[in-house]
């Protein structure tokens, strides 16, 4: 029996309230090793990068309160 199949079988034995768990958790992986997930860390960072750089001037200025 492959993992696979194992899983199903103690999937199947578990009350509704706990395959809802279960069906949340997979629902979480499936998010978390999405295969956006590489493009998302990839993406271009400049602008908030110079949004960032442009407070806290601000903030040495005096202009923002911290």
């Amino acid at each position: 029996m492959t993992v696979y199949d194992l899983t199903i079988a103690k999937i199947s034995q578990l009350p509704e309230s706990l395959v809802q768990e279960v069906n949340d958790f997979i629902d979480f992986l499936l998010l978390k090793y999405n295969s956006e997930l590489p493009q998302l860390t990839e993406s271009d960072f400049s602008d908030y990068l110079k949004n960032l750089e442009a407070y806290e001037e601000k903030l040495a200025r005096g202009e923002i309160k911290g």
